[in-house]
């Protein structure tokens, strides 16, 4: 059995100072790997307007959820019947958040809010308040997750066990956990771990990050995407410009990954009678 399906990386940078050209910039990148074939596009964290910390520059420019970069999404989904996962700032009342959504031709079928905030992201965003949605879609099913959530292994852990098949993980990779920058592969610490993940876990990851120096933050690109077998299919795609890259994946293989041998079965081997993660009030 096989279920093919293609996925697009848009690596992007969102540089200040226009959220509309931003957003359009999103949409004709969606574009352009939607005419190479991709069913589904990850789009970086904070696409729109671009990835900032300024609190003046969060409420100038938060959108509401379904605003004019969903509907410029929707519409590149549309044109094309496919889907797009990218980051925005969300205006919710008097609150803002780091979101990532999940849009189809009909709108948001995905809505995620950064749980874990990194560094100066806690002056001007509130911590996310909708848990780790897993989305059934036309391709498979889609967990969600943004950036620096990745270096909490439960965040993946859960998403897995929720039934993701692939995890969608709009980024802005940066210095600041890790000092270094890039490996000698390309490969810089934060796509290591999603490497790891995606193995331990048994599921497709796929990371889009922004990339370039603007501001005042060095974006470090390595957007990969990652089989359920820990294997690179993707990336690292470089570090100083935009690139986008479509490639062809079997969903299927997660089912196949969960059985390593026959007397190796990683997810049936869990020892939950003396452990478990909590999640929405179930121990999984």
């Amino acid at each position: 059995m096989t279920r093919p399906v293609s996925i697009g990386l848009a690596q992007m940078g969102s540089p200040p100072g226009d959220a509309g050209a931003n957003r359009s910039a999103t949409a004709e990148a969606a574009k352009l790997l939607f005419d190479q074939g991709a069913q589904l596009v990850v789009l970086p964290e904070l696409a729109v307007p671009w990835y900032t910390v300024n609190p003046e520059e969060v409420d100038d420019h938060a959108e509401p959820l379904w605003g004019p970069t969903v509907d410029a999404w929707a519409a590149a989904s549309a044109d094309h019947s496919g889907l797009i996962v990218g980051g925005f700032c969300e205006r919710d009342g008097g609150e803002f958040f780091n979101t990532a959504v999940v849009v189809d031709q009909t709108g948001v079928i995905g809505h995620y809010r950064k749980l874990h905030l990194f560094a100066d992201e806690k002056m001007c965003f509130t911590p996310g308040d909708r848990g780790l949605p897993v989305v059934d879609t036309q391709v498979g099913r889609i967990g969600l997750c943004i950036c620096y959530d990745l270096r909490f292994v439960e965040v993946v852990r859960v998403l897995a066990l929720s039934g993701a098949e692939l995890i969608c993980v709009p980024s802005a990779w940066i210095t600041g956990f890790d000092a270094q920058r890039w490996d000698a592969g390309g490969f810089c610490p934060q796509a290591h771990g999603a490497v790891l993940q995606a193995n331990l876990n048994q599921v497709f990851i796929a990371c889009a990050s922004q990339v370039g120096e603007h501001s005042g933050f060095e974006f470090l690109g390595s957007s990969v995407v990652v089989d359920s077998f820990g294997k690179v299919v993707a990336g690292p795609l470089g570090g100083a410009e935009d690139e986008q890259h479509v490639v062809d994946v079997d969903f299927d293989d997660v089912r196949r990954s969960q059985i390593r041998g026959s007397l190796i079965h990683p997810r049936d081997d869990r020892r939950t009678d003396v452990y478990g993660v909590s999640y929405d009030g179930s121990i999984l």
